[in-house]
């Protein structure tokens, strides 16, 4: 069978190239935005002689819950509230409410960096700029009104400030041309093997 494929690697390559052609295509239909990236510190209060261990899983803990919070809803109404500087306009002139926490949720997230106590918060807009404006404003949200979701017995602190990525990270036009590629390498390689069962390519 691999021998087969590598005998027609040139109409297996064609189709490659042919699907990340397309895929690549379909991807500069949807919306660029770039990307900001910034990473806080979760400290827990150590009042009980906890060891560093047990206060590392349990500052893992409370960033896994912020993540959830900070898509939230009442977050979302925070960071719209606060004084800090970003196109706010742009959110409260969406039309329905289900939008905004729809667009809300893709473009603000947030994940934990296991085993460092630390919380990475990715950004989406439209721009440089914008990207990192929103990027601040959340975590600057966080870091002051975070203990609201957590408790007074843990620090948030900002330790990297919000970076904007140099190039588009929505669409991933690069992921999405490699991906293609290998879709239409397989799809060839199975239409290859199905015509070989069929004695087309004479096997």
């Amino acid at each position: 069978m691999i021998s087969l494929i590598f005998k027609h690697w040139k109409a297996v390559f064609f189709w490659g190239l042919f699907f990340a052609a397309v895929s690549i295509g379909v991807s500069a239909l949807f919306p660029r935005q770039y990307s900001a990236d910034s990473q806080l510190l979760i400290i827990t209060q150590d009042r009980y002689g906890v060891d560093p261990y047990t206060q590392a899983k349990a500052a893992e803990r409370v960033g896994e819950n912020l993540a959830q919070i900070m898509s939230t809803a009442d977050f979302y109404n925070k960071v719209i509230e606060s004084n800090f500087t970003f196109n706010r306009e742009a959110w409260k002139n969406m039309p329905t409410e289900r939008e905004r926490r729809k667009q809300w949720q893709k473009n603000v997230q947030a994940s934990v960096v296991y085993g460092t106590s630390l919380m990475r918060v990715t950004s989406y807009a439209a721009t440089q700029e914008e990207a990192a404006l929103l990027n601040s404003a959340v975590t600057q949200t966080v870091t002051l009104r975070g203990w609201e979701y957590v408790g007074g017995d843990v620090v948030i602190k900002t330790v990297s400030a919000p970076l904007s990525s140099r190039w588009y990270a929505r669409p991933n036009f690069a992921m999405n041309g490699v991906l293609g590629f290998a879709v239409g390498c397989l799809i060839a390689s199975l239409w290859i093997l199905r015509y070989r069962k069929h004695h087309v390519f004479g096997a």
